[in-house]
């Protein structure tokens, strides 16, 4: 059976300035916001503290220009996927594979492999981290103009 992509069915938010003014009093709530569904018979349900927590990030970040995309931190994704998640090529993303720099599984019977998004995040935290440390110490470098 083929295995179907994951990014295009993943569920897209995009910033809308019809839901600027709720967004935003959404956003300036200093206590926790508890979070209410009404279903079709009108019976409220109370939703778990997690779900608020998701919207006021996801409020956050709409408000601020982006797009929201949900997605499961153990969602797999195809190699061609991860490579477009991180904004690298699909060759350099299998040589970080080769290298053991980010895991991945290979399928069953196959010689195709899936990466888990939690291990794509925490790659790209780590390369966000090492790139700032370059950053800083090219700073330091140059405010102390040390020879390099």
């Amino acid at each position: 059976m083929a295995r179907t992509a994951v990014l295009p069915h993943a569920t897209r938010v995009g910033p809308d300035e019809v839901d600027r003014a709720s967004l935003t009093a959404l956003a300036d709530q200093d206590d926790p916001v508890q979070l209410l569904a009404r279903t079709s018979d009108r019976r409220e349900i109370e939703l778990p503290s997690a779900l608020s927590r998701v919207l006021r990030a996801a409020v956050q970040d709409l408000l601020d220009g982006h797009t929201v995309l949900i997605l499961s931190l153990e969602t797999s994704l195809s190699p061609n996927e991860a490579a477009e998640l991180l904004g690298i090529s699909r060759p350099f993303l299998l040589d970080l594979i080769a290298d053991g720099r980010i895991p991945a599984e290979r399928l069953p019977g196959s010689s195709h492999r899936v990466l888990r998004l939690s291990d794509l995040l925490a790659f790209q935290a780590d390369r966000e981290r090492r790139g700032a440390a370059r950053r800083a110490i090219m700073d330091i470098v140059e405010d102390e103009d040390l020879p390099y």
